[in-house]
């Protein structure tokens, strides 16, 4: 009897759990026509989304249905509007509005996360992003179409609304692609808000020196212990009173877990991820796994967890598909770890900085930083070629990178 283990996400955990499954799938010597794997996406593209601070984000994609085919993997186009896990089945709607159901034996939720835009009067109309690629490439054009416009305070400064990595990423790389734009004569101005007291708070002590510096010589400025009350068309108000005339603000403060895991009757973080078990199972909710930013899994027996991250989410794929099609046939599931971390944290026409550990050692910076962190973002975190064999070896859950 045909059994069906559908995941819904191409992204990196998606696109994983997909490789993992077939793997392991190939390995026990099944046949598709007895384990069916089907993959739930708009698009059978992977957005390489930790660019999308890049210029050209239309460039940052990568085609998965390729993949798909060597790996005989189910490509099915479309979005999944509702999970109901009595019946074990979902619903599709399809690029023509034409809705389907969908049963599944088991199911992986690798629905990733999106930013999370708080209720700020103006942010929804005058805001931009790097969450997403049509949010990428609106503020790509935006900034182009600043060179029509003449010279002001508003049109040459940029604000940024968090000092996390990806706004740190963001502000970092705006001096040159402003200067790119609008000329080296144009007086740019690059401002991060944060409510925090130092940036990057995430990162801690021991990169924050090189963090500043690079601000310093990138002549960033910042504003600490103040968040935007307000947009308009010419500006941010900060919390503290505080006018910068500005014509692009944009948001990079916090994320949450996409709504669709709010479907599932399992218990959530303040993240809204689903709680999962050392096997990447959803707790008390049968058949269901859920993995990438959608899920808040322990990564080791000292008490650390996943990040919203490229580098958790590419490893916790892996382990997800592979234990959901485990459950499927009989064998042994693997329990998900990831002892080793790391950060490389881009800093524009600074170069970059790369920790190791928990405790973020600083290992590397300046250039050569710089190398690994174009090593990371053009080759390491890009899909396998669509061979058969490579695709397949590519997604051994306890080889996949750790980056």
């Amino acid at each position: 009897m045909l059994q069906r283990l559908v995941i819904i996400g191409a992204g990196f955990a998606g696109m994983y759990a997909a490789l993992s499954a077939a793997r392991l799938r190939d390995s026990q010597g099944v046949s598709p026509k007895d384990l069916e794997i089907a993959l739930i996406a708009p698009e059978p593209t992977l957005v390489v989304r930790p660019r999308l601070y890049e210029p050209r984000p239309e460039t940052l994609t990568a085609p998965l249905d390729g993949v798909f085919k060597a790996i005989d993997v189910v490509y099915i186009q479309g979005r999944v509007d509702t999970v109901d896990v009595d019946t074990h089945s979902v619903e599709v709607i399809d690029p023509k509005d034409q809705r389907s159901a969908l049963s599944y034996d088991r199911l992986i939720i690798a629905t990733g996360s999106r930013l999370f835009r708080p209720d700020i009067p103006g942010l929804a109309e005058h805001g931009f992003s790097v969450d997403s690629l049509d949010d990428a490439m609106k503020l790509d054009r935006h900034l182009h179409a600043l060179a029509d416009r003449p010279a002001s305070l508003a049109r040459d400064t940029v604000v940024v609304a968090g000092g996390g990595f990806t706004g740190i990423e963001a502000a970092t790389e705006m001096p040159a692609r402003l200067r790119k734009i609008l000329g080296d004569d144009a007086d740019i101005r690059v401002v991060i808000v944060d409510r925090g007291e130092a940036i990057a708070p995430d990162m801690g002590p021991g990169p924050r020196p090189i963090i500043e510096k690079a601000l310093t010589d990138l002549g960033i400025e910042t504003r600490f212990g103040a968040g935007v009350s307000a947009l308009d068309d010419t500006g941010v108000t900060l919390s503290n009173s505080e006018r910068i005339e500005s014509a692009t603000v944009i948001w990079a403060a916090g994320m949450r877990a996409a709504p669709l895991t709010a479907q599932i009757p399992g218990e959530r973080d303040n993240f809204g991820r689903l709680i999962v078990d050392r096997d990447l199972r959803v707790i008390g909710v049968p058949g269901v796994f859920a993995t990438g930013d959608a899920a808040k899994a322990a990564i080791d027996d000292a008490g650390n967890f996943a990040y919203m991250s490229c580098q958790h989410a590419t490893r916790m794929g892996a382990f997800a598909g592979n234990n959901a099609a485990a459950e499927l046939l009989g064998a042994k599931t693997s329990i998900y770890h990831q002892e080793a971390y790391v950060t490389c944290l881009d800093l524009g026409g600074a170069g970059a900085v790369y920790t190791e550990g928990w405790d973020r050692e600083v290992k590397h910076v300046g250039d050569t930083a710089k190398k690994i962190k174009q090593e990371i973002n053009t080759v390491w975190i890009y899909p396998p070629k669509a061979e058969r064999a490579a695709a397949l070896a590519s997604a051994d859950p306890e080889r996949v990178t750790d980056l």
